[in-house]
């Protein structure tokens, strides 16, 4: 299966007074078309950075250091800001945690979604009518020429998160990048949504790297799991060999601290001390200060080790010659 999006070595630094915070930090990864590729770890971890730098929206004084990003044959690194405008929302989108980062308060539901048709597209105002109810439909919005007219303070959270996929998907974009947007909605609500991507990646084709710290949702959701940790990749694979065959002593945290899989009344488990600061990187492997494999050897970067189905990871100690 060839690579829709092909990120390889990719960097990016926040330079200031105190210092050079490296939050993302040599990463590489692929995505297909139709596929769905979770991006998961805990805050802090570097998911919604390396999100920012795909779509070229880092500010200074974030800039990126290393690496390409090749989407369609082009890297998105080396475009210009207006090759790059022309496609964010056209080809490539992106749905935020907040909705109202992609809704203006002040204007309605019906006027941005028939602004963003005609920004991309030479088509009439009618047909660019036409298609912004349709998306609303395809979302789940019931009475979607009514909501039209409405403005964002009077949807709720879902129903503004849903505008906003809609919104996202209005020209059916080549990529999705989702950042942990039903983090803040009740699990019925999140449930529909997980449902209407899935269905969105099936029936368009569209790529989507699902940006979470939430294990379940991906599970169900994703083809594909990258699991970050302090600005780098340290597992990688399909979302069988992840989940149930975890390598990286984070990963088997991770799974480890899910509520499901901790037995009744018993103590929920949890990953021992906090995540190092990415100004002050301790050398070798970040995680080695929290991990009951570590030794001397752990002062080292790991190597990246990758099984013959594609299942990577960066450890000295995989979890599996300590089990059994």
């Amino acid at each position: 299966m060839s690579a829709l999006l092909e990120v390889r070595g990719l960097s990016t630094h926040f330079t200031g007074r105190t210092g050079t915070v490296r939050a993302v930090d040599d990463i590489s990864f692929s995505v297909a078309r139709g596929q769905v590729l979770g991006l998961v770890g805990e805050s802090g971890s570097g998911k919604s950075v390396t999100g920012f730098s795909i779509l070229g929206l880092i500010d200074p004084p974030g800039r990126i250091v290393a690496g390409q990003v090749m989407f369609q044959g082009r890297n998105l690194v080396t475009l210009g800001e207006s090759a790059l405008r022309g496609l964010r929302g056209n080809r490539l989108a992106m749905i935020f945690q907040d909705p109202m980062l992609t809704l203006n308060p002040v204007l309605s539901i019906g006027t941005q979604m028939i602004e963003t048709v005609l920004a991309h597209e030479q088509v009439s105002r009618a047909e660019a009518y036409r298609r912004a109810r349709d998306s609303l439909g395809l979302v789940g919005i019931p009475s979607p020429e009514e909501r039209l007219a409405a403005y964002p303070h009077q949807f709720s959270g879902g129903m503004r998160q849903r505008v906003a996929i809609a919104i996202a998907t209005l020209h059916r974009p080549d990529l999705i990048i989702a950042d942990e947007p039903t983090t803040a909605l009740d699990v019925t609500i999140q449930a529909q949504i997980l449902a209407e991507m899935q269905t969105l990646s099936r029936d368009f084709g569209t790529a989507l790297i699902w940006i979470t710290h939430d294990l379940s949702v991906v599970a169900g959701l994703a083809d594909a799991i990258a699991v970050m940790y302090a600005g780098r990749i340290v597992e990688a694979g399909s979302v069988a060999d992840v989940l149930d065959r975890p390598r990286h002593p984070y990963t088997s945290g991770l799974i480890g601290s899910v509520p499901s899989r901790n037995q009744r009344g018993a103590r929920l488990r949890q990953i021992p001390g906090n995540t190092p600061s990415l100004l002050n990187l301790p050398e070798g492997c970040a995680f080695r200060s929290r991990c009951s494999y570590a030794d001397t050897a752990c002062a080292q970067n790991p190597p990246l080790s990758e099984s013959a189905s594609g299942h990577s990871s960066r450890c000295f100690h995989p979890v599996h010659e300590h089990v059994g």
